[in-house]
């Protein structure tokens, strides 16, 4: 990836749906491969459920009336290659088939998900030897995905705070609250009328998918990307050494909708641990 737009690459924000359907269908086509598909793993089964992005520019970052502490100023982004992007997070019942097969110890003190709920409570570090199996079972290049490549794949085009538009509701996303605001309102009040609250990451696909296929990209769980987070994590802390923290993105069932933003950003330790926080699959494309 590079930070400038390339003259073959098309300029994701000035098509129309339509044609970023056809863009994700062409680009199909021309690799001789399905929008959706997985990958075989040998006796383990099936790996997660892949989407096709096709490469494209878009505009990266946050409008300046919503930018937030540590959230990045607008700018254009080349996706100078294809890549397939799990259709959801990592479920528990994915993540399972790695634990029985690699010996993965489970800590008796952590809540587990269960099914098709995202897997929660791993680690960073978690993460990558799980997509490292992914690469050495299906002789692919599995990883997590960049920043930018996370949000390009999100906004599908957009350039609204969310897919859906400037606002979403509690049959679009699964969020804490739906206060448009910084901060969250506390109590009862944080709800709007008619959106009850599920307290806990629910299982994937409940919501409806962006233009490419891509299910629960704003709220549930945020997302780690492979991407370090620089300078400071909050207004009041001096920066960090490098390596400490990461980038994620997405929000989650316990922050307010504003969090899950496509433009949010959040930063998250390498060992953390959380009831909030999971991953999603990248596939390179040869």
């Amino acid at each position: 990836m590079n930070a400038t737009i390339e003259a073959a690459l098309p300029f994701v924000h000035d098509l129309t749906p339509a044609q970023l359907v056809a863009l994700q269908a062409n680009t199909a086509t021309a690799l001789g491969c399905d929008i959706t598909f997985r990958d075989r793993l040998g006796e383990a089964g099936a790996g997660p459920e892949l989407c096709l992005i096709p490469s494209g520019a878009f505009q990266m970052g946050a409008r300046e009336e919503d930018r937030g502490f540590g959230e990045l100023t607008p700018r254009h982004v080349s996706i100078d290659r294809p890549f397939a992007l799990g259709r959801y997070c990592v479920t528990a019942e994915e993540f399972e088939g790695f634990m029985h097969e690699a010996g993965f110890v489970w800590p008796d003190h952590l809540v587990r998900a269960e099914g098709r709920q995202p897997v929660i409570n791993v680690s960073r570090g978690d993460a990558e030897t799980y997509l490292a199996w992914l690469s050495e079972k299906s002789g692919q290049r599995y990883r997590l995905p960049t920043e930018a490549e996370w949000e390009y794949a999100a906004r599908a085009g957009s350039v609204s705070r969310y897919f859906f538009g400037d606002r979403i509701g509690c049959g679009e996303a699964n969020t804490g609250s739906f206060q448009l605001a910084g901060r969250g309102v506390q109590g009862w009040r944080r709800f709007l009328p008619f959106c009850a609250p599920m307290q806990q990451a629910v299982d994937v696909g409940l919501y409806p998918p962006n233009l490419w296929g891509l299910h629960d990209m704003h709220g549930n769980v945020w997302e780690f990307t492979g991407d370090p987070w620089i300078g400071p994590i909050d207004p009041l802390h001096r920066a960090t050494q490098p390596g400490q923290w990461f980038v994620t993105k997405g929000g989650s069932w316990f922050e307010s909708v504003w969090q899950s933003r496509s433009a949010a950003r959040k930063p998250r330790m390498w060992d953390e641990l959380d009831m909030n926080l999971g991953f999603r699959a990248l596939r390179e494309i040869a």
